[in-house]
């Protein structure tokens, strides 16, 4: 027994004879009655009374209403469907690193649900090596970071790479500076993230190599907290440009001269999990023009 089958018997009803429902559904009368005699066999019962007049049996009507929701219930299944196919609602599973998380994402999500109102969106803040785990256990379908270490089932793809520059306090003697270069922060307090930081590892490797050890550190782990801790003037802070976009009262960004580090953004995805909603494409691409625009 098929839908469509079905669907011609109400329609047969509903135009009160065949040719009206074959002209409707743009089949012949032929097979209008056809499908009419296979859905009979298919349940074993008579839809109709022969005669001149077309009228339902008992058994008929009752199959009449009880499958008119089974009509309904398809419909609305099938809708739903068109909509998953097209991305206009469903889920997507984002893992995010920061300060992408905290001051990019948020402005690009509420673009999004905007056009996407009936997609939930779920925003899972890790570093780069546990987006990269959480991919691999199917928990995100995507992720926005950094680059994770090489795992042979996933693909990073940067699409923007980062520069490096200095925040100091105002009341650092730096702040009076259009521009450093590393030579000017000898004997300064720097404010690092932990030791396995990546970006932090190409900084100390720099740092060593223009000013050998004379310098200070202290470790904060969470680089979104550091600008706190510049604006005491406890230490001095060296990071992304995107970390500073939004640097805090009594603090100074500084172009650094002499500092070739790009940390890489990209997207990161798996072989397993395929990006395929077109509403998934469309996010990235927003946070792709997010960077464009910076």
């Amino acid at each position: 027994m098929e839908i469509r089958t079905i669907q011609t018997f109400h329609s047969v009803v509903d135009f009160g004879n065949f040719q009206k429902a074959a002209e409707k559904l743009n089949y012949s009368q032929p097979t209008i009655t056809f499908r009419i005699k296979q859905l009979e066999r298919d349940l074993g019962i008579k839809l109709f009374e022969r005669g001149k007049v077309l009228k339902l049996t008992h058994d008929g009507r009752l199959f009449y209403h009880r499958s008119k929701k089974l009509l309904q219930d398809y419909q609305k299944l099938d809708s739903e469907i068109e909509q998953l196919r097209l991305g206009t609602i469903g889920s997507i599973r984002i893992g995010i690193s920061e300060p992408t998380a905290s001051l990019k994402f948020p402005e690009v999500l509420s673009n999004f649900i905007d056009i996407y109102p009936n997609i939930l969106v779920d925003v899972f803040i890790e570093d780069a090596n546990t987006c990269s785990q959480m991919l691999e256990k199917g928990e995100i379908d995507f992720a926005i970071c950094g680059e994770p270490e090489i795992k042979l089932e996933n693909y990073y793809e940067a699409f923007f790479h980062d520069k490096l520059v200095l925040l100091v306090s105002e009341n650092n003697p730096l702040a009076e500076q259009q521009e450093v270069s590393l030579v000017d922060l000898k004997e300064e307090r720097f404010i690092f993230t932990p030791v396995n930081c990546p970006i932090r590892i190409q900084i100390e490797q720099t740092l060593q190599k223009k000013i050998g050890s004379s310098y200070k550190k202290m470790i904060v782990t969470k680089s979104a907290a550091h600008k706190y801790y510049v604006q005491q003037n406890i230490g001095v802070s060296i990071f992304t440009e995107t970390a500073n976009l939004h640097s805090i009262e009594h603090t100074k960004v500084i172009p650094i001269t002499d500092i070739d580090i790009h940390p890489p953004v990209g997207i990161l995805t798996s072989e397993k999990h395929q990006v395929c909603s077109n509403a998934a494409q469309e996010l990235i691409l927003k946070i792709k023009d997010s960077f464009l625009k910076q």
